[in-house]
């Protein structure tokens, strides 16, 4: 087994697939409640802990350039599907937008 099937293997035997929005959720570890990196899945892989999502992007996608981040366009931090309806390669100014029309989304129906 490849390298990368093996690395595979490991975060999907921590995934659950939810049917409704096609996340797969991870249900292992993550960085804790609070701060500001809080609430992203979390797993040992070669000594070291890692962020899930940046894992399974890099296994599936390849190379993360220095300029870009990984946006979780579905706004589920535990979402590790690295399609890009889930996952996407973004720069940093796209990713902070998303992040302000989301929570400007959320203030409106908090309001209704």
């Amino acid at each position: 087994m490849s390298r990368r099937s093996k690395i595979r293997e490991k975060i999907m035997s921590r995934v659950h697939v939810d049917e409704a929005t096609g996340c797969w959720i991870w249900t292992g570890p993550t960085s804790g409640e609070s701060g500001r990196g809080a609430g992203y899945p979390r797993m040992s892989l070669g000594g070291q802990t890692v962020a899930v999502h940046l894992v399974m992007w890099t296994n599936e996608h390849g190379y993360i350039p220095g300029k870009k981040e990984i946006d979780h366009v579905c706004r589920n931090r535990l979402c590790v599907r690295p399609e890009d309806d889930h996952l996407e390669l973004v720069t940093r100014k796209r990713n902070i937008l998303r992040q302000w029309e989301a929570r400007k989304a959320a203030m409106v129906c908090e309001e209704i």
